[in-house]
């Protein structure tokens, strides 16, 4: 196949549910294509003839998969990014005109400034415990709101609310069952589950959400694993203006399951609770105090699975 050699081709994509805004930079191309399985095999034939460095595609949660798998399929470059990052960057370089042709301008033409980190497809395995567990969140959300519901409604209508979670409960303790089924089936998801399922707080969900939103768990320092969970500190500073410290960015899927781990590792896990209290008698805010926990919590996994140690009360 002949592809059209430029330098530095960067394909910017602004994902709908029905249609792919899709920019050719520097060439200055732009064309749309409807977001099935149709659309997107014109795109990729579109796209194999150029000499593409990467093609950059936000990432909104499920509305991007197909075609993402098809550029990994094509051997096509991509780099999925997180929307805040490009809204940014909008605004860094004073874009405030929003229409999807120029969302993919602009994120081309992010892809050509920032050159973000290529991205890789999740194996099958964790791909499916991602969806499983982000679809469990939701139902569990649905849960707390009807259960919520029970307390105030009236009699007349708390059957209709009572049947309903009982379809969730079934549904949840169904889902429950896959993600053990899954983690059992590979032995290295199996293995880094014990480890982590070994620390008080952490249960199987748990696990399984941290071996699908955040595989590089134990492969990094632990000023990274902080940064990418996002419970790293972070000065905000410029000129004789001193901010205070914040955390922000990283994986809030990841930084969610932690969180509420935490509550409950500081029920029955000691030494996080007395971590906690002392911040808190030392002034620090509770909410910056369950962060510093958490923080202390992904530092501690990620050496746990590095090392392929056991939880030990002494860690902490």
């Amino acid at each position: 196949m002949n592809k059209t050699v430029v330098q530095n081709i960067n394909v910017g994509v602004d994902t709908g549910k029905d249609f792919l805004d899709i920019h050719i930079r520097p060439l200055d191309e732009y064309f749309k294509v409807s977001n099935n399985k149709k659309g997107i095999g014109e795109a990729i034939k579109r796209l194999r003839k150029l000499d593409i460095e990467r093609v950059v595609i936000e990432s909104t949660g499920r509305y991007e998969a197909e075609f993402v798998a098809a550029c990994a399929k094509a051997d096509i470059a991509f780099s999925v990014v997180n929307p805040v990052h490009v809204k940014r960057f909008a605004g860094a370089i004073g874009r405030r005109a929003k229409t999807d042709k120029l969302d993919a301008a602009l994120i081309a033409q992010f892809g050509e400034v920032i050159q973000p980190k290529l991205s890789t497809l999740k194996p099958e395995n964790m791909q499916k415990m991602a969806d499983i567990v982000r679809r469990r969140n939701q139902l569990i959300e649905m849960q707390t709101k009807e259960k919520n519901r029970l307390q105030i409604m009236p009699k007349s209508v708390q059957s209709s609310i009572k049947a309903i979670l009982l379809i969730l409960k079934k549904h949840i303790e169904k889902m429950n069952d896959e993600l053990a089924e899954l983690i059992e089936s590979c032995p290295d998801y199996s293995a880094k589950s014990e480890l982590v399922q070994s620390m008080p707080g952490i249960g199987k969900v748990s696990a399984a959400a941290l071996i699908s939103y955040l595989p590089e768990l134990g492969l990094m320092n632990s000023k990274q694993v902080a940064a990418l969970v996002g419970v790293a500190p972070m000065s905000k500073e410029s000129g004789k203006y001193k901010g205070k410290q914040v955390t922000q960015g990283g994986r809030h899927q990841v930084r969610t399951v932690l969180f509420m781990a935490m509550m409950s590792a500081m029920q029955c896990n000691p030494k996080f609770k007395s971590f906690y209290e002392r911040l808190v008698e030392a002034g620090k805010p509770k909410k910056v105090a369950i962060i510093a926990c958490v923080r202390k919590m992904v530092v501690i996994l990620n050496s746990m699975v590095r090392d392929g140690v056991m939880w030990e009360e002494k860690v902490v």
